[in-house]
């Protein structure tokens, strides 16, 4: 009588899979804590040497006088440090201090980093914002995204939030790290109202910012954001 094979069993192949599929996702999160605790390279920052201009006068100024003000970013860099009061509270306070707050102007966006030091190492966040204006029966309507645009040019979801680190994140990341902008923008009320709220136009270039309070001619043919 012939014997009778044993079945193979079918657990082996998925074995493998998931042991391979663990190692992936092991592999890419190291790498992604190994990005994340690598402060990331503020050396390409201006930090203009001169004093900088008193931000919440120069925007008074631009605002009476109906007149243009563009901002380098050496001159926002300089006025940040000299005027935020930077403090870490919690439990980790003693550990953790918040030395730096920096701004990046690229092309349409900003990116607004904090600098920490973390039990003696430099961590780095940041988020990126962009300034959106739109008109309606009321006048403008100023909204602060803060989106860094989408990753690739073909695929607007998700879009990219900022940056941990080096590691760029998308934008639902973000709020593990809101409250700490949300306090760096009320200390900072007055100037954002009258930077991005009080000007018809707002534009963000490498390394400048340009305000302009001056209603456009003939504003009601104008595009809805601009």
């Amino acid at each position: 009588m012939a014997e009778s094979q044993a079945p193979t069993s079918p657990k082996s192949g998925s074995g493998c899979f998931s042991k391979l599929l663990g190692l992936v996702l092991i592999s890419g999160l190291t790498t992604a804590v190994y990005f994340i605790s690598q402060a990331q390279d503020l050396s390409d920052l201006q930090t203009k040497n001169s004093s900088p201009p008193d931000l919440k006068v120069a925007l008074k100024e631009a605002i009476r006088n109906d007149a243009p003000l563009t901002l380098s970013e050496g001159e926002i860099n300089r006025w940040l440090a000299q005027t935020l009061v930077a403090k870490q509270g919690g439990l980790l306070a003693e550990k953790i201090s918040l030395d730096r707050v920096c701004v990046r102007l690229q092309n349409q966006r900003a990116e607004i980093i904090m600098l920490r030091h973390c039990f003696g190492y430099p961590f780095t966040v940041s988020m990126y914002l962009k300034i959106e204006r739109s008109l309606d029966d009321t006048g403008p309507i100023t909204t602060i995204r803060p989106t860094g645009g989408p990753y690739l040019a073909d695929y607007p979801y998700p879009p990219i939030g900022g940056r941990f680190g080096k590691l760029v994140v998308p934008q639902g990341f973000l709020h593990l790290i809101l409250p700490s902008y949300e306090r760096l923008a009320a200390q900072f009320s007055e100037e954002i109202n009258l930077a991005v709220v009080k000007m018809w136009r707002v534009r963000i270039e490498p390394q400048k910012l340009i305000l302009d309070p001056r209603e456009p001619l003939g504003n009601r043919g104008m595009p809805q954001t601009f």
